[in-house]
């Protein structure tokens, strides 16, 4: 299969190829109207009618005009005004070669002078950057006299070379063009090829690739590049948070399997005494089949959630198992805002997630001391806040707080026999049922806030 154009070069192209259309259709415009209008920079051309004998334009008839009808005292001004508005020296020679307004006459000058005769009324030539017009005058306080007008044209040369040659003037145009449609092309994918380096260098196990991008504003690429350092941040966190998990699984299943081990080993080295050893295989097998079970809970998709709960109910039930278990009525307390709180979700799951977080508050909370549950509502969700007045959690891993098998040692501690799985399966849990939950320090003391959606009666 063929591969198709890069978009730096259709991008290119396609800007180059407008710009020459554009340019050249404003050239061909410009010369095209430039032969609508006499050539005011030269003495002799008329390219309106290039068939016709060239003559002076009609400025400069005009100019002329007035040179040799014009009162003597006047010709000083006329050829200084000349001179300023349209940078043409001007010089009237008599029959003697001398200048009528005595100036010193150029050498140039005084040489197309001399070709004027009787029969020759007109004289032009080109020399160098100068354009030099002979012209036979006769005035009645002078008699016959000999007009001389020097153009000078631009001093830059790249300027007259453009000025007289068109194609010149448009591969000019063109190479510009190009040069800009380069630039401008190379702008538009430069970010296209940093994310594309990135991707490759993400594809090839490097989680840390990121592009070079401003934290807010600029243009779309901008935005694209912010989000493909999004999406490799978060790629990066899962990865890592993978690999955490395997081997604090890996952690976990040590040291029941390890035990097992042991008993097995004392089963047969003593085959005799070997039923001794049952009970202790069968508490670490079932230690490993909570494990897993609790593992798979934990990672477990999203359910159907087809039920109406009332967190009202739920909430009171498992407090009252929760003051059984502690043999202590006035241990858990449970205060509710309204009487009835009807979510959309699997009753199993809340069950399961709002028991582990009542649980873990038992656990760490002192004797005597009291755990606080209390539901209220707020706009559209209810908001459930279980506290307790254990020793609380550093806040520096508040956050870490429910991911799989984390356990704070001081607080959190094996003793409890738990797994460390109990408040990630129920964020896993909250999260398929659309709800958040989240933990504060309120010294002394833990406060767990879980949300959830309320459920949004249709009308009757």
């Amino acid at each position: 299969m063929t591969r198709s154009m890069p978009l730096f070069l259709r991008i290119f192209l396609g800007f180059w190829l407008v710009t020459i259309v554009v340019l050249g259709s404003a050239i061909f415009a410009g010369n095209y109207l430039d032969t609508l209008m006499p050539n005011v920079g030269s003495l002799t051309s008329d390219s309106r009618h290039p068939d016709r004998p060239a003559g002076p334009p009609r400025v400069f008839v005009r100019l002329l005009y007035e040179l040799q009808n014009a009162p003597l005292d006047e010709l000083p001004r006329i050829i200084r005004s000349s001179q300023n508005r349209h940078d043409v020296e001007v010089y009237l020679l008599d029959a003697a070669g001398d200048d009528l307004l005595q100036r010193t006459v150029p050498p140039a000058a005084a040489r197309v002078a001399a070709q004027l005769d009787r029969d020759r009324r007109r004289v032009f030539q080109r020399r160098g950057t100068q354009q030099l017009l002979g012209h036979q005058l006769y005035r009645a306080d002078s008699g016959p006299l000999r007009s001389v007008l020097i153009l000078r044209a631009p001093r830059i040369p790249l300027v007259n070379l453009l000025g007289d040659n068109f194609w010149l003037r448009a591969g000019l145009a063109t190479l510009v063009s190009g040069l800009l449609c380069y630039v401008v092309s190379r702008l538009l994918t430069r970010r296209l090829a940093a994310v594309r380096g990135a991707a490759r260098k993400l594809a090839a196990g490097d989680l840390q690739a990121r592009i070079s991008v401003r934290e807010a504003g600029g243009d779309e690429t901008d935005d694209l590049a912010r989000d493909f350092n999004h999406m490799a941040r978060l790629l990066e966190e899962r990865i890592s948070a993978q690999k955490q998990l395997l081997s604090d699984v890996s952690h976990e299943l040590r040291s029941p399997l390890a035990r097992l081990q042991v008993a097995l080993g004392l089963a047969e080295q003593n085959p005799a005494n070997a039923t001794a050893q049952l009970p202790r295989i069968t508490r670490e097998a079932q230690r490993l089949e909570s494990l897993v079970a609790e593992l798979l809970e934990s990672q477990a998709e999203r359910s159907d959630l087809e039920q109406h709960i009332d967190l009202v109910a739920l909430l009171d039930e498992l407090c009252a198992d929760a003051r059984f278990e502690v043999g202590d009525i006035n241990r858990v307390k449970f205060h509710s805002a309204v009487e009835e709180a009807l979510v959309v979700g699997n009753g199993t799951q809340l069950r399961k997630a709002f028991d582990n977080v009542l649980r873990n508050a038992c656990s760490y909370s002192p004797a005597q001391t009291v755990i606080d549950v209390q539901l209220r509502k707020t706009a559209t969700r209810y908001e459930v806040v279980i506290a307790d007045q254990g020793p609380g959690v550093p806040e520096e891993d508040l956050a870490r707080l429910f991911e799989p098998f984390y356990r704070v040692d001081t607080a959190r501690a094996r003793q409890t026999g738990g797994h460390g799985l109990g408040l990630s399966i129920a964020r896993q849990a909250l999260m398929m049922h659309g709800g958040t939950i989240d933990a504060r320090n309120t010294r002394p003391g833990l406060a767990m806030r879980i949300s959830l959606p309320a459920w949004a009666q249709d009308p009757a």
